[in-house]
Order: structure tokens, then sequence, then C-alpha cells
């Protein structure tokens, strides 16, 4: 299995994402890869960590995804790999539950959202973005 940390989905898994038939509840489990150094565009706050700009973006995005009806329900940093190999462990495991792929889209795309993605696009070098769905267990 090859793993390729991104930072936005490419068409492909938009296209499905967005004519996707899952209906209800969603849980997004990130793993988040930052930064050793925040990288704004500006050049704003050259002495702070990748993680310390993501969790300015993490704080805001929280509100909104509370606003919307979901829940921020796991959050921690990675420790060990145990089973299976990667090159490089993520640093943070995310997990966020929406009511459904349409209001995490349309928070998306929300005014709100775009004014704080500044902090997660400086504080993250890449991610991994799986969705979820309850019933397996």
């Amino acid at each position: 299995m090859d793993v390729v940390n991104a930072m936005r989905p490419n068409e492909a898994q938009i296209k499905e994402w967005t004519s996707g038939s899952v209906d209800g509840p969603i849980v997004m489990v990130n793993l988040l890869k930052f930064y050793d150094k925040a990288q704004y565009p500006d050049g704003r706050d050259p002495d702070i960590s990748g993680a310390e700009a993501y969790q300015r973006y993490g704080a805001e995005v929280s509100k909104l995804v509370e606003g919307l009806g979901g829940k921020m329900i796991y959050g921690g940093a990675v420790t060990l790999t145990l089973i299976g190999e990667v090159a490089e462990d993520w640093d943070v495991i995310a997990c966020v539950q929406y009511p459904s792929r349409k209001a995490m889209l349309e928070m998306t795309m929300s005014d709100d959202y775009r004014a704080i993605e500044v902090h997660r696009d400086a504080g993250l070098a890449g991610q991994l973005n799986i969705e979820t769905v309850s019933g397996f267990m």
C-alpha cells in the first residue's frame, strides 16, 4: 500500500465525495504531519512551529464544527507505529464527527472557514483524511 500525504483532495476524490451516497453522520480520521516551522505566505511568525500554527486553526475550526452540530471526538500525538511501516510517522491523529458530508462541505466552503485556513496551510506539511461511518462493529 502506497501512502501519499496531501493538502487537498484531488479531482477524482472530490467527485466521489460530492456524489457519494453516504447519508447521516461521518467521522473524519485525520493523520496530520506538521512542518518543523510554520510556513505563512506573508512571513509572519517565523519562529513558531507548524504544530502551533495548526493549533490556531484547530481552536477555530472546532467552533465551526460544533456550530453545525458536529464534535471533535479525539486528538492525540502519535507515539509509535506498532504494526506496519511508514517512511515517517504522522505527528497527530484527530477524529472529527460531522452530521453529514453536506455539512462538512458547506463548512469548508464558508467565509469563516476560509478566514482560518491560512493557519492550517502554514502548519500542515500533509495529511491523510479518511471518511468513516459507524456500523462495522
